[in-house]
């Protein structure tokens, strides 16, 4: 008899050939409604092949924490998680940006963030930042961590309360990729100046224009140079009488974050 070699909750078994998606979760636990293959949920049975990836899920029953990390990864494309896993990311600035990129990388799986910003939370930041009520008062790195814990406990967390200059750039050596996700644009200019001539082993990801209400399509993602990207509609800036609104900062923010994912995936 032939076996197959299938991961199950991404765990391997083996299993006898010529058997279906569903009957192998019947074998196991015929109460699973969610039935996952290869990244994608099936709602009608299909045969097994060598190495497929089957994520069994029961509604409603909160798994334990040695379940929980392979049932998270289920929807991703097989491979790929092992790759964001391994991946290292600086986020530089916490506020409308830095908040929704930190909570896009928590949710594919990136392995390790290092969160930087000086600021504490504070009602304005309410209208686009990642952020409650109840985190009112507390430092941006501080609320962020415990929102990312909550989604995703498996990630390295490292913050700094720091205001990041280039005196103390050295916080980020162990980075694969820089995202800077300032207000300031002299600081952006500063940042993104030393990262370019002093750490041209790293990966730069920065941004210009996601102010008001403009059009969606208008932002994009541009490849200025090698290991350098911007991602914005390069001309809406926040001025007097255009603020920064969460949905358009939200674009530009999952621009830079799914760039990111990119680049752990093909590069790094």
């Amino acid at each position: 008899m032939v076996n197959l070699k299938i991961f199950v909750n991404e765990i391997e078994k083996k299993v006898e050939n010529n058997l279906s998606a569903f009957q192998l979760r019947d074998n196991i636990n015929k109460k699973c409604d969610v039935v996952v293959l290869n990244g994608f949920p099936i709602k009608e049975d299909i045969l097994l092949k060598e190495e497929d990836r089957l994520t069994l899920i029961e509604k409603g029953k909160k798994p334990s924490l040695e379940d929980l990390e392979s049932l998270m990864i289920a929807r991703h494309t097989p491979r790929v998680y092992e790759k964001l896993k391994r991946g290292k990311v600086a986020i530089l600035g916490l506020g409308g940006l830095g908040s929704n990129i930190a909570i896009s990388l928590s949710r594919i799986g990136v392995g390790k963030l290092v969160l930087v910003d000086y600021d504490v939370i504070e009602p304005s930041n309410l209208n686009r930042q990642q952020y409650y009520i109840e985190d009112i008062g507390k430092f941006k790195t501080e609320g962020m961590k415990e929102h990312i814990e909550k989604i995703n406990p498996f990630i390295q967390i490292k913050t700094y309360n720091t205001y990041i200059t280039k005196e103390n750039m050295n916080l980020l050596d162990e980075v694969d990729i820089i995202i800077e996700a300032f207000d300031d644009p002299a600081c952006k200019a500063e940042i993104s100046n030393y990262v370019l001539l002093r750490m041209r082993d790293k990966y730069l990801i920065a941004s210009s224009g996601m102010a008001g209400y403009y059009d969606s399509n208008i932002i994009e993602t541009k490849k200025i140079r090698e290991k350098f990207y911007i991602c914005g509609d390069f001309t809406n800036e926040a001025k007097d009488g255009e603020g920064l609104m969460a949905p358009r900062v939200a674009i530009c923010a999952n621009h830079m974050a799914n760039l990111a994912s990119q680049i752990l995936i093909e590069h790094i």
